[in-house]
This record gives C-alpha cells, sequence and structure tokens, in this order.
C-alpha cells in the first residue's frame, strides 16, 4: 500500500518513503501545559493520531516510533504559576496529566514516547555548546543566541526572506543580539525563575531549541516525520531546521513536515473576550469524545476548520448512525477482517479522512442490508477494523445509546415496564407522560417489534 503526503517543505504531496521501513519515525510538538488545552490544539493530536494508525497499519506496531513533547519550562508557565501562586512542579504535572486524559478522551493513542523538556536540559546544553563551537551561535549578557546570518538555508520552510519573516512576527530587539533575526537558544534565570547551570551561568532553554534536542534524543539526526499546527511554520518550525542542520553538519532535520490548518469558532477567531474559547475538558463534559473527534475529521487536516454547533450535531447523528448498524448486529460475533481497501487508500491519500467517512458510512448500509450471518458477521468484522483506524466505534453499543455510566438504566428501566404496563390497560394519558418524563432527562424511546429500547438524545 503506497502514502503520499503533502510535504510543506516542497509544496506538493509526494510518496512517502521512509528512512527505514523497519524504523519509521515521526515527532509532532506537544503542548505547554500551564492550563486546559482548547479545542485547536487537538486538531495535530487527532490528525497525527490517524497518522500514527495508518502508519502502524502499514509498517507494523512495532515498527513506528511516535513522539510528541510536553513544554513544561516555557515563560508562559512561569507568569501563570506567579498569578496564581502555584508551584510550577505541581502546575505543570497537573496539566501534563489533564492534556494526557483529555487526548485519550478523544481516542488518541498514547504516542510511544512523551518526553518532558525539563527532563533533557542535558541534551540542550550540548547542542547549544555544539552550535557556538561551529560559529552558529555566540553568547551575550547570559543569553546564547543563533546567529540566523550564519545559515544561508534560513527560511527555507516558509519561503519568505528573513526580513519578511520578522515583519510577519514578533521578533525581540534586544542590544546584545546582532542581528534582530538572532533567536535565543538559553536566557538567563533569576533565583525566582526555573533554571540549570550551564557554561553560560544559570538559565533555562529557549523553545526552539527544546524539540531539536529530544527529537534527537529518540529519533536521531534526521527522521521521516515532523509535524504540527500551520502557525508553528515560523518561527519555530524554521528555527528548529535552522539549529539542527547547523548542528548535524549540515543533515536535515525531517524529510516530511506537514503541517494542520488553523481553526475557528462560528465563523469567528477562536478568543475568550468573545465567548468562543472551549477548551478540550469543557467540550468533554458535554459530548462523548467520538463525537468530538468525528467533527475533528470531518474535513481534511490542512484545510481551515469552523467549529460549530450544527457541525458537532451532525457528527453525533453520524455516528448515531455507524452504531445503529453494530447494533443490528448484535446477534454474531465481528469475523476477524482488515479495514476496507478503500479506508485504507483514502487515509493514503494525504490523510483523507472525509472520504475515508464516506467509506465507514457505505459499510454500515452494507452491514443494514445483509441477511445472512456469514455475511454479517464479516461486515462486523470490517466496519469495526476501518473505523479503528479512524479511533472511532471504540465504545460498546449499549453505552453509545445509553450514556454509560452516568445514566441510571434500571430507573429508566422501571419507567419503560411501568409505560409498557400502561399501554396494555390502555391508559394512554399515563404512558405518554412517562414518555414525556423520559424525553425531558434526554431519553429516546423506541418502540419496536421485540419490545421498547432506549438511547440518550
Amino acid at each position: 500500500m503506497s502514502i503520499s503526503l503533502y510535504n510543506t517543505l516542497t509544496r506538493s504531496k509526494d510518496a512517502f518513503t521512509p528512512l527505514d521501513t523497519d524504523s519509521v519515525r515521526m515527532y509532532v510538538c506537544g503542548p505547554t501545559v500551564y492550563d486546559y488545552v482548547h479545542i485547536g490544539n487537538a486538531v495535530p493530536a487527532v490528525a497525527f493520531d490517524v497518522l500514527f494508525r495508518l502508519l502502524r497499519h502499514t509498517y507494523g506496531e512495532d515498527h513506528v516510533t511516535y513522539v510528541r513533547n510536553i513544554t513544561d519550562v516555557d515563560d508562559k508557565i512561569i507568569e501563570r504559576a506567579a498569578e496564581s501562586g502555584d508551584d510550577i512542579t505541581s502546575l505543570t504535572a497537573r496539566t501534563a496529566e489533564a492534556y494526557q486524559r483529555d487526548m485519550a478522551g478523544l481516542n488518541n493513542l498514547a504516542p510511544s514516547v512523551e518526553p518532558r523538556a525539563t527532563d533533557h536540559i542535558t541534551y540542550m546544553i550540548e547542542m547549544i555548546s555544539g552550535l557556538i563551537d561551529k560559529g552558529h551561535a555566540y553568547a551575550a549578557e547570559g543569553h546564547v543566541l543563533f546567529r540566523v546570518a550564519s545559515d544561508p538555508d534560513y527560511g527555507v520552510l516558509s519561503r519568505r526572506s528573513l526580513d519578511d519573516m520578522i515583519a510577519g512576527a514578533r521578533v525581540e530587539v534586544a542590544p546584545y543580539k546582532e542581528e534582530a533575526g538572532d533567536f535565543v537558544l538559553w536566557k538567563p534565570s533569576d533565583d525566582d525563575t526555573p533554571g540549570w547551570e550551564s557554561p553560560w551561568g544559570r538559565g533555562r532553554p529557549g523553545w526552539h531549541i527544546e524539540c531539536s534536542a529530544m527529537s534527537k534524543a529518540y529519533l536521531g539526526e534526521t527522521f521521516d516525520i515532523h509535524g504540527g499546527g500551520i502557525d508553528l511554520i515560523f518561527p519555530h518550525h524554521e528555527s528548529e531546521i535552522a539549529q539542527s542542520a547547523c548542528s548535524h553538519g549540515g543533515a536535515p532535520l525531517a524529510n516530511v513536515w506537514m503541517h494542520n490548518g488553523f481553526i475557528t469558532v462560528e465563523g469567528q477567531k477562536m478568543s475568550k473576550s468573545l465567548g468562543n474559547f472551549f477548551t478540550v475538558h469543557e467540550l468533554l463534559e458535554d459530548w462523548p469524545g467520538e463525537v468530538l473527534r468525528y467533527t475533528l475529521i470531518a474535513g481534511n487536516y490542512r484545510q481551515p476548520l469552523d467549529w460549530t454547533q450544527k457541525g458537532v450535531t451532525q457528527a453525533r447523528q453520524n455516528l448515531d448512525r455507524l452504531y445503529t448498524a453494530l447494533r443490528g448486529l448484535d446477534d454474531v460475533a465481528a469475523a476477524e477482517a482488515a479495514p476496507d481497501d478503500r479506508l485504507v487508500a483514502a487515509l493514503g491519500d494525504d490523510l483523507n479522512t472525509p472520504l475515508a467517512l464516506s467509506v465507514l458510512h457505505d459499510l454500515a448500509g452494507q452491514a443494514n442490508r445483509a441477511e445472512d450471518d456469514a455475511g454479517k458477521a464479516r461486515l462486523k468484522g470490517v466496519l469495526l477494523a476501518s473505523a479503528d483506524l479512524l479511533g472511532l466505534l471504540q465504545m460498546p453499543v449499549a453505552d453509545w445509546f445509553q450514556g454509560g455510566d452516568d445514566v441510571d438504566a434500571a430507573a429508566i428501566e422501571e419507567m419503560i415496564a411501568q409505560r409498557t404496563e400502561a399501554r396494555k390497560n390502555k391508559d394512554f394519558a399515563e404512558s405518554d407522560r412517562i414518555r414525556d418524563a423520559l424525553a425531558a432527562q434526554g431519553i429516546i424511546l423506541e418502540d419496536g417489534p421485540e419490545g421498547t429500547s432506549w438511547k440518550k438524545a
């Protein structure tokens, strides 16, 4: 099976050829942990989880390494800790765990490795020292800065001149810089700020060097795929490329660079001041994680995504159809099966998840029409295997429709029994009252030849 991926570096969709088919390697920029992450932070996590699943399917689970880092030393973290009076270590530990729970709630697989920046300071100091020795970095007033002028390829990813990049970004102009575009590799720390001893004094790393050091530690100097949001192209990924290539004698950091698009909410930029800022934690309180996941993969990962109430509701309805097909197959065990070739091919075409979802619904339609047990068993197996590549249909059917542990199923069944008795006695007023009372609780009744079933609205 072939995989083609859009490479930001080449601006083209190219056939993916791993450096080593026995060791396919991918790095994705993870969160800076100081608060619950918003739904925009979930876009790369879900998109690259789908890619991780596809790579594992293609090359074997034991032959793919996926690294997604945790940034637990950063100025935003320091500021939040100062505002809250919280201990930085406690703050980052708590919010990192919350992030992991939220991502698991969206059915993301755990990455192969999830390194924390603070555990890799020595790697960063070593890389910075090497850059100084090679003339690509310099120390000044307790800082160490990357000398952008020393790298003629700087700008290769964004394809803009340095002047254009600086004009379009927030670049700190400081007297200790040789040039305005030089970026920080190491910065000094005072007594109240986290810091580590280094050849340049007590300090902490800059943001860009963290990912270069951690990716090298687990994936080597050059690996297959580097992913992240489109907003990271400059300065983060551009700077990663420069410092890593200069550190490694020109060897590229990654062969394929992938970036997901921006997210808006109801057509507007997400902002706390507009009241349209949604954290994954909040959304998971109102919706099953699979609904959020379906919404995120309903469009192409590279395109802008507009998060709307209508879109989330539609995702819930689409998943209801898929789970309804599975409920119709309750009487057969799933046959061992591989994912549908059409769905695999869709994902292999630069993660075409909208097409993959259409294949999933076609399989559900076939399942609804299946008559013999052998056909049902085969389709159930293919449907589940195909859905697994997308991280969907992971819940027991009853839990999907009936809400799991947060619903008093016994009380609902008792009310249904009372309604059934009322109908037998032709007490339709009481029957309607019970139905309306359940509807007010968000419980929908479905009457059929085998009795009454129920599900959450």
